[in-house]
């Protein structure tokens, strides 16, 4: 069983992303990989740079829970299910790292979002998705910082 697993013999409550980490003592973080070389910090495992190209030099590196709002769109249509409108946004991270998800918390009107508006990664359950064992998932969102 992997960590990112709750050890019962019930459901389980899983990651809805490779980069979720979800330790069993404690709260769950979003992992990213840094450059050894160029300090360039990525999410997603990698054996190479995608900067400065250099290979080996990835190190797994856990990212802040905080950062900025760089851009984000108002999603008006989307699949069956999907509750719309939505914000799908893009952060970057303070110390690193630029990541895409939903912000909630605000609502979907370019009145209420400001460019740099400090947020916060919050982690929540991945809209009610269930798998055939009955196991629900952990998904990350961003949510403006109070």
């Amino acid at each position: 069983m992997s960590e990112a697993q709750i050890k019962t013999n019930e459901a389980q409550v899983l990651p809805a992303t490779p980069f979720i980490k979800i330790p069993e003592d404690g709260e769950p973080w979003l992992e990213g990989y840094k450059c050894e070389e160029c300090g360039s910090i990525f999410i997603g495992a990698r054996d190479v740079c995608s900067k400065c190209f250099a290979r080996d030099s990835m190190t797994p590196i856990k990212l802040a829970n905080t950062g900025k709002l760089y851009a984000y769109s108002i999603v008006h249509r989307s699949f069956p299910g999907i509750e719309v409108p939505y914000i799908s946004a893009i952060v970057d991270l303070d110390g690193g790292g630029t990541v895409k998800g939903n912000l909630i918390g605000i609502e979907p009107n370019p009145k209420k979002l400001e460019y740099d508006m400090p947020i916060k990664v919050v982690f929540k359950d991945a809209l009610g998705r269930k798998d055939r064992e009955g196991n629900s998932y952990l998904s990350y969102f961003f949510q403006p910082l109070d």
